[in-house]
């Protein structure tokens, strides 16, 4: 009876690697054409493109490139933030490009352009897009120049900016989270949106391969944090909404702006009281409500924790009356929140 020999297996996979052949491109005509290729017969999720490298917007997907050598690509040296475009408007895009620019300032990174130009840049691109629906995700970076560990070599930052055609709905179903276990930022890269979102990363995959939509971070203290990339809030027993204290994580536009709807609430009765606060784990699970709080939710129900029930088990009136305040906000908001864009 003949015996199975594992090394052959080993020897077939290396052999097969030597025969394989890298096609080298002849011409940048024929890259061009391999790159619209790959975008042949698929839906354009990403309308516009604005890149201070190229010094314009790009509408051709194919052309929707940065340099490998920019340092946010090798070495993480970038800062992003995300503006929502609903119904042809731009929510809160001041509030977003303050804390863009407030976190490029702790990244040490300068801005090629002053914030108004920035900001016309961003409106000008929501405008070529001609997409009234998704988000609009904009990044700051070192710039390209090397592939060395200081942006000294870099000439000058970068800044990128992408409309991603994107349908979301006011989240209306409960959803189940689990504790996180990959170790959290640090205070001052939690607090900071950059792009090193490997932790995030890993934070939902964990929850996503234990059936769970996300996790919870909680502190070294053993306080709750947030999110992967949300901020969560509750509901105590005595109708007090209660937020992380930010001064650890990142402060949430979305949550802010809840923290200042929410004292409406206080003055028809469904709430005693708003704020923020430190919360154990047993406090918050203790909790009558809670909730995910982000830009795209914009405030999701959470029903179950680690498999047990939160409250009820059921989604929470006030946290609905919560997400009703910030959608009609989002849908009907004052000028001051919303910006028309100029199509």
């Amino acid at each position: 009876m003949a015996t199975h020999d594992p090394s052959s297996d080993v020897n077939s996979e290396v052999n097969d690697g030597d025969d394989f052949k890298v096609h080298v491109f002849s011409s940048s005509s024929e890259l061009l054409e391999k790159l619209h290729e790959n975008w042949k017969e698929k839906e354009q999720p990403y309308p516009a493109m604005y890149s201070s490298v190229h010094g314009g917007i790009i509408l051709d997907p194919a052309m929707m490139v940065i340099p490998i050598d920019d340092h946010m690509v090798h070495r993480g040296h970038g800062v992003f933030d995300t503006a929502i475009l609903l119904d042809g408007h731009l929510y809160e895009l001041d509030v977003h490009l303050d804390r863009f620019l407030r976190s490029a300032s702790k990244a040490k990174i300068s801005s090629p352009f002053p914030r108004s130009t920035l900001r016309t840049i961003l409106i000008q691109l929501a405008t070529a897009s001609q997409c009234r629906k998704g988000t609009l995700r904009f990044w700051l970076s070192a710039g390209p120049g090397n592939f060395l560990l200081s942006p000294a070599g870099c000439p000058k930052s970068a800044f990128y900016a992408v409309v991603i055609k994107e349908d979301f709905l006011q989240c209306k179903k409960g959803v189940k989270v689990i504790t996180c276990t990959i170790p959290m930022k640090p205070p001052l890269f939690a607090a900071m949106k950059n792009v090193n979102y490997l932790p995030n990363v890993l934070s939902i995959m964990e929850a996503e391969e234990k059936g769970a939509f996300a996790s919870i971070w909680v502190d070294d203290d053993g306080y709750i944090a947030e999110g992967p990339n949300v901020n969560v809030a509750f509901i105590t027993h005595d109708k007090e909404l209660i937020m992380p204290i930010f001064d650890r994580i990142l402060s949430g536009c979305t949550a802010l702006r809840l923290l200042e709807l929410a004292p409406k609430l206080v003055e028809q009765g469904i709430l005693k009281s708003v704020g923020t606060g430190n919360l154990t784990v047993e406090e918050a699970k203790g909790a009558a409500e809670m909730m995910y709080v982000g830009s795209t939710l914009p405030v999701l129900p959470i029903i179950m924790w680690d498999d047990k029930p939160i409250g009820d088990g059921k989604v929470g009136e006030v946290t609905m009356a919560l997400s009703d305040l910030v959608w009609d906000d989002m849908v009907a908001g004052p000028e001051t929140q919303r910006l028309s864009v100029p199509y």
